[in-house]
């Protein structure tokens, strides 16, 4: 799949905008604070319905603008699919092919992106809340099933936390409803955990391959879906796992209460990372990390394409001049003539690279963007 036409209406700093990309590899030059990752920002909030930037919607509308609209013209494989979010401080509205869309989790999935930014370097080092966001992400778009679930599980988490937050305080006394909640929550929790472990199978069977050829053969990754409950398996049993839960929820309610806050769960859970046996995140060199992490995301390009039977749109934002030579050659490689790539860099110098020389050329100042001839 790839995106052939992106048009901007009070988005950041382009009060307008209307291009047309290549099918190929589109460079964006500019310096910094033009607005080139506004461009990259925007094609990532059209597929996924939220920044990857910040969590306030508020901020991708322009300065004193009420709302503010991304179309694109989306080419799949069974024909051209066009797609528009618009965004105001009442909410979002979506529609795929003209029509509206009555939840998000209908929408997200029809465009598959993959983001590469400095940023997911930390995926190794960082905290198991960017673990956790990199699984929803790439997993959300491939099983709208589990956007539900998770979406549901939020928002029962949300309410047993407010209900544990009255019980600490004496506010209530009956846990009735905390066992209702405990109930909902589990069964939720159980099909989200075991969503995102079928999920990391795939992903290690795909990521393996590539960090052993990045590593010029001498590595061997392991990924490890760490669940907050003592639950091991070699295989997915969503009623030992339902068993598990209620488990540690009976022997930590009183804990819970005290606390005021929801202490097992999803959104407690971790990734771990091996290399050669070691954990890349304690253990790890600098190198071992950043080539874990571009595995991770060359990976997902393969994934995406098994699940969905298309290849995802990549989005390399500021990125190849964080990697050495090596470690960006073996990127540019695998995406050549593969996938449709979007490059932001403030130049080109230095890269040399046939996979550049051929790519289409944008430059953007002052929020417009202009092809290069």
């Amino acid at each position: 799949m790839f995106i052939e036409e992106l048009t901007l209406k009070n988005y950041r700093n382009y009060e307008s905008l209307h291009t047309v990309f290549e099918n190929g590899v589109n460079v964006i030059l500019g310096e910094n604070a033009q607005g080139k990752t506004n461009v990259m920002e925007s094609i990532y909030v059209l597929a996924m319905a939220k920044s990857h930037r910040t969590s306030n919607d508020k901020e991708l509308i322009s300065w004193d603008e009420e709302y503010g609209k991304i179309e694109g013209r989306i080419h799949k494989r069974n024909g051209p699919l066009p797609m528009q979010l618009v965004i105001s401080k009442k909410g979002k509205k979506a529609k795929i092919n003209h029509i509206e869309q009555s939840k998000l989790s209908q929408y997200i999935g029809n465009m598959n992106i993959v983001m590469f930014a400095p940023e997911d370097l930390t995926l190794v080092k960082g905290s198991p809340q960017v673990r956790r966001r990199f699984i929803d992400m790439e997993l959300g778009q491939v099983s709208p099933r589990y956007m539900h679930d998770l979406s549901r599980y939020q928002k029962v988490l949300q309410q047993r936390n407010h209900y544990l937050k009255l019980l600490q305080t004496k506010k209530q006394k009956d846990e009735t409803m905390l066992f209702v909640l405990t109930e909902q929550l589990i069964e939720l929790a159980a099909s989200v955990t075991e969503k995102r472990q079928e999920f990391v199978g795939l992903l290690q069977g795909w990521a393996q391959p590539i960090h052993h050829s990045i590593s010029r053969g001498l590595e061997e990754l392991s990924i490890i879906y760490k669940p907050s409950i003592d639950y091991v398996s070699e295989t997915s049993n969503l009623s030992k796992m339902i068993e598990a839960y209620n488990e540690k929820f009976d022997k930590i309610k009183d804990r819970e209460i005290e606390r005021g806050v929801t202490l097992f769960g999803p959104h407690r859970d971790d990734l771990l990372f091996q290399v050669n046996g070691k954990d890349v995140q304690t253990f790890g060199s600098q190198g071992q990390q950043r080539t874990t992490a571009l595995s991770l995301k060359l990976a997902e390009i393969d994934l995406i394409h098994s699940e969905v039977g298309e290849y995802p749109i990549l989005l390399l934002d500021d990125v190849l001049s964080e990697l050495d030579d090596y470690r960006q050659s073996h990127l540019l490689n695998t995406i050549q003539g593969k996938v449709q790539t979007f490059v932001t860099t403030t130049n080109v110098d230095g890269i040399d690279h046939e996979t550049l020389k051929q790519a289409a050329t944008y430059e953007v100042v002052a929020g417009s963007i202009k092809r290069k001839s």
